[in-house]
């Protein structure tokens, strides 16, 4: 708990930490949701921010795979401002999350 008096926001890693006692029971010993970002904050539509995302997600997406990556990745968190859209940061980490690990592994290959 932060003292209001302090001057910190209270986003230091060790209030990081604490927050997996926050996580449901079932969730807590899953390591990729003791890593994902608290979905708390509200995101409140807004087109002019949600079209700034998007405006970016496109200048930057190019033919290498990285740059396709992080364009999806921006184009996800700008539903987070599209009131059509249903997502939260969790669901966007874990996504990315995922990606990566195949991405790691070579691929999608089936065996």
């Amino acid at each position: 708990m932060t003292d209001p008096d302090d001057g910190s926001d209270g986003s230091s890693e060790a209030g990081a930490v604490s927050d997996a006692d926050e996580l449901p029971s079932d969730r807590q010993d899953d390591e990729d949701w003791a890593l994902a970002p608290d979905s708390a904050a509200e995101f409140v539509p807004d087109e002019t921010r949600r079209e700034f995302i998007r405006a970016i997600a496109e200048d930057v997406r190019d033919e290498s795979s990285e740059s396709k990556q992080l364009s999806a990745l921006l184009y996800r968190v700008s539903d987070l401002y599209d009131p059509a859209e249903d997502t939260s940061p969790e669901e966007i980490y874990l996504n990315v999350r995922r990606i990566m690990q195949i991405k790691q592994r070579g691929g999608l290959k089936r065996e």
